[in-house]
This record gives C-alpha cells, structure tokens and sequence, in this order.
C-alpha cells in the first residue's frame, strides 16, 4: 500500500515538473500593451473594429498598428485610453448608429405566401427569397433583435425592426445578421432617414407597400441639396441633412422619418434627441 502511494506520488511529482518546465520554454510573451488595452476595451466582442473580437483587435493595435478609434461602443474614452498606452494621439471616431430602412408591417405591406417555418430571418429568406413581397423589405423574425448585444432593438407588434439611437453602439452585429440588408450605418448626427430598402418602380411599390418609397422626386424637388434619388429609392444626403426637413411633409408615402420626432408606428422607443419643429414648406 505504501509503496503504491510513493509510486503515484512520485508520478505526480513527476509530471507537475515536466508541465512546469514546458510552461516556461513554451511560454509566449504577450505585449504588456496589449494586456492594458484589451482591459480598457468594452468587452462586447462585438466585432465593431472589424477583428474578430477583443483580444484580436488588443493585439492588432500593439502588431499591427491598426488605429485605436476603432472600438465604437467604447467611444471616446476608450479611443483616448487606448492612445494614452500606445502614445498616439487620439483620433476621434464618427459615431454612427444603426438603422432599419422599413416600416412596411405586417399591417402596410404584403407578403407573397404565409411563413410557417423556423422563426428565422435567414431561415426564411432561404425559401423563395422570404414571404415578404418587398424585396428589400424587413422579415420582422428578429434575427436582428436576437444577436444584439446591447438590447438596442424591439420587433413591434405588427413585425417591423426598430432601433433606439439612445442604446445602439455602433457594433454592425445587426448589420450582418440582415439577410436583406435593411440595416444600414448612419452617422449619429443625422436623425432624417428614408425608411425604404425598395429599388424598385413606383407602380411596383404601390402594389405591396403602403409607406414605401415610389421614386417620385417630390422630396428632392422641396429640398434639392438634402435628397438624392437613386434606381427609384430616394435618400438622404446626410452631410446636407438639416434642410430635409421640408421633404418629410411632401413625401406621399410618409416613408421618411425624423427619429427626433419619434419612432415608427408600434415602437415603444421615445424620441431622445431635441430638433426644432421642422418648418411646413408652403
């Protein structure tokens, strides 16, 4: 019996030696820089920088030199943190916020056949290019709502994604979770945006959607330098963004939005932003 406890222990000796020494050959020396910002970075993993989470984009920086205002929900502070370890100037980030370019609900817009199958987006873009009529419309499954980190984005009653400017960091998680690409990035400064994801012809439009945008041109003939219109879909000239107002009165559709006036019909979100009352063209 002794002798078997010696035996074993010896082997455990042994052993813990061994582990011991190849920790210590094996061992790789990890930047203290890299340490310091992977600490002061959000922790989200969110893949906002690009990098495939944290620690990849902690260690692009320190090898690489990939620039440290790259870590949107962080903003500024971790921007600053990070060039104080590095000893770089801090580089301010535009912040931007993520939008969904759709208000067609279940209730304005019209699907192509009834959905049955995995509560899915991608799912059910998978059979005949999703139910949805649009092609460009939101599915309202919540794949987006589902891989936000941040709790950012409420499905409405009658199935419509919708984001709050106040929660949104910026991470593009939803971004790449849209099957449709109806979720853009838009700086945070603009709060104008058309909600409407449709190329196609106005006649089309009007056949499956109440509030979708039918290339009519009224908005950019009221506010020229604000609108752009494009294969049939207006939008936002973001950098001329604070003469759009008069183009939200004229469009027939109501397919543009002041997210400073408030939110799309079914979102529980509260308008954060002042903005003055937009001026009623004549």
């Amino acid at each position: 019996m002794i002798a078997a406890v010696i035996s074993l222990g010896g082997i455990g000796l042994a052993a813990a030696v061994a582990l011991g020494v190849a920790a210590k050959k094996f061992a790789v020396e990890v930047d203290p820089r890299e340490a310091a910002i992977l600490e002061v970075l959000s922790g989200a993993n969110c893949g906002a920088c690009g990098l495939p989470g944290c620690s990849a984009y902690a260690k692009a920086v320190v090898e690489e030199g990939v620039p440290a205002n790259l870590c949107s929900p962080g903003g500024q502070a971790t921007i600053e943190a990070i060039a104080a370890i590095m000893g770089v100037a801090a580089e301010a980030m535009v912040p931007q916020v993520a939008v969904v370019r759709c208000q067609g609900d279940n209730r304005k817009a019209k699907n192509k056949f009834h959905y049955l199958g995995l509560q899915d987006c991608n799912a059910a873009q998978r059979i005949a290019d999703g139910p949805k009529a649009c092609p460009g419309g939101c599915l309202g499954l919540g794949g987006c709502e589902r891989v936000c980190p941040f709790g950012a984005i409420e499905m409405t009653a009658d199935g419509i994604a919708v984001i709050s400017r106040d929660k949104c960091t910026g991470c593009k998680k939803c971004v790449a979770a849209c099957p449709r690409n109806v979720i853009a990035m838009t700086p945070r400064t603009a709060t104008v945006h058309v909600l409407c994801n449709s190329h196609d012809k106005g006649a089309v439009v009007r056949k499956y959607c109440e509030v979708g945008c039918i290339g009519c041109q009224i908005c950019k003939k009221t506010a020229p330098g604000a609108y752009l219109i494009e294969d049939f879909l207006a939008r936002v000239v973001y950098e001329e963004e604070q003469d759009a107002a008069p183009g939200i009165e004229k469009c027939p559709t109501k397919c543009i939005r002041d997210f400073a006036l408030g939110y799309p019909e079914g979102s529980s979100f509260k308008a954060a932003e002042s903005r003055p009352e937009p001026e009623h063209a004549a």
